[in-house]
């Protein structure tokens, strides 16, 4: 009988001290678990300045960050192989998406994508409650599309710490969201909860989470109000190299590019028309594969003319069963003042304004607001750009107010048709008002 390869017992018996060590490593108490992983945290307040981390918006940083995440999920079981070599959804279309990268010397390295609720919701909510998460209250987004590239991956979280930093920068800061979902593998689930206190959504994993190839998933949630205090009681006296909370919370990092918006949006739409037919219609099928309903829904977010030639084409009885919106609603977070004048005098609420229009805006206001009177609402719609117009409440629920105005000055205009456009960055050209 011929005798095994040398190479071959050795693999065989690593193999099974692997599996001996992670099956005596799950039997272990949890709270032992949860400081094993916390042992291997190593962030690195001054990681290497030729690191960059920025919004890919360019051609190039989205092929890349789709490229280096199709090879990671087609090597991880989680999607067949595609022609195009990058892994593109549908999310990834829409101007509620943010897609983060880290680059080293103009290479991407490492990418993860957030996911802000929108008409098509995001990927897990098919199959994962969030009931819970919803009573809290506060916007959602669920992060999406981690990898690393594998030159970088045993390097001691090099990439990985900073591109999470960036993350949480950047939904605390600029993508006004309050909870981070996520769907991962069962066997990454205590990674999350033991260093990143995420908590799960139900307590057994589901078996077939069709976003990942049908690979088993566990939901899970972070509250950003409430992460602070769980990182500081955790981390706050531990070295400087294993303390997340001063890592995430109270660090600086240079390599951190913001932003630089002229208005005081929630999103950071990248996707022109001609990204969009690069992406799904070029590159993929990704437009041509959609039911009429999500093709009525993409012409209710990009109904400028501009759009039309680059999505999907619906017919009438989609057009018919999904009416477009006459004036499509953009997200922002800014302070208004809205005065009224009643009989026994003036008064003045303060708004916080989270949608607007051209034809209205979408309100919070702690106290209540009178329907179908008349007022000046003062919108501070960005940076020393202001509007005043006159506005009605027209619908209310829960301390949520739809107004709907009257005729909107030169500034609502100029800020509506950067909405449309995408160019709400400073550094855009100021679209002109006819």
């Amino acid at each position: 009988m011929a005798k095994a390869a040398p190479h071959s017992v050795s693999a065989s018996a690593r193999k099974f001290l692997h599996l001996a060590i992670r099956k005596l490593f799950a039997s272990a108490p949890r709270p032992l678990r949860f400081a094993v992983y916390r042992s291997f945290v190593d962030c690195d307040a001054a990681p290497d300045p030729k690191l960059v981390l920025k919004i890919a918006e360019t051609r190039e940083e989205l092929e890349a960050c789709f490229g280096l995440l199709h090879d990671a999920y087609v090597n991880a079981g989680f999607m067949q192989a595609d022609p195009s070599g990058m892994r593109v959804t549908l999310y990834h279309a829409l101007p509620t998406t943010t897609t983060l990268c880290a680059k080293i010397d103009g290479q991407v390295v490492g990418t993860i994508s957030l996911i802000r609720e929108s008409v098509f919701g995001f990927p897990l909510q098919a199959i994962f409650d969030l009931n819970t998460v919803r009573e809290v209250g506060g916007n959602i987004a669920e992060v999406s599309a981690l990898a690393v590239h594998p030159d970088f991956r045993k390097t001691g979280g090099a990439i990985l710490f900073p591109l999470m930093k960036f993350m949480f920068t950047y939904c605390a800061t600029f993508f006004d969201t309050r909870h981070l979902v996520i769907a991962v593998n069962p066997n990454r689930i205590e990674m999350y909860e033991s260093l990143l206190f995420f908590e799960r959504l139900r307590a057994t994993p589901v078996d077939s989470y069709d976003f990942a190839n049908g690979a088993p998933a566990v939901g899970a949630s972070l509250d950003l109000h409430a992460a602070p205090q769980q990182f500081k009681t955790i981390y706050g006296r531990k070295p400087q190299r294993k303390n997340l909370h001063a890592y995430f919370m109270e660090l600086v990092l240079p390599n951190i590019v913001l932003p630089n918006r002229r208005y005081f949006t929630t999103n950071d739409p990248v996707m022109t028309p001609l990204l969009l037919e690069y992406f799904f219609n070029v590159k993929t099928q990704g437009f041509a594969q959609l039911d009429p309903r999500k093709k009525a829904l993409l012409h209710t977010i990009y109904n400028l003319p501009e759009y039309q030639s680059v999505l999907p084409a619906m017919a009438s009885a989609a057009t018919e069963a999904h009416p477009l919106r006459a004036h499509p609603r953009y997200s922002l977070k800014c302070p208004a003042e809205l005065q009224l004048e009643r009989s026994e005098g003036s008064e003045i609420h303060t708004l916080d304004v989270i949608e607007i229009s051209n034809g209205g805006f979408q309100a919070h206001c702690a106290s209540a607001l009178p329907a179908q009177l008349w007022g000046a609402a003062c919108v501070h719609l960005g940076q020393g750009e202001k509007s005043t117009v006159r506005a009605m409440v027209v619908r209310a629920k829960d301390g949520f107010y739809g107004f709907k105005i009257d005729a909107p000055d030169a500034a609502w205009l100029r800020c509506v048709l950067a909405l449309e456009s995408g160019t709400t960055h400073a550094h855009v050209a100021m679209p002109a008002v006819v």
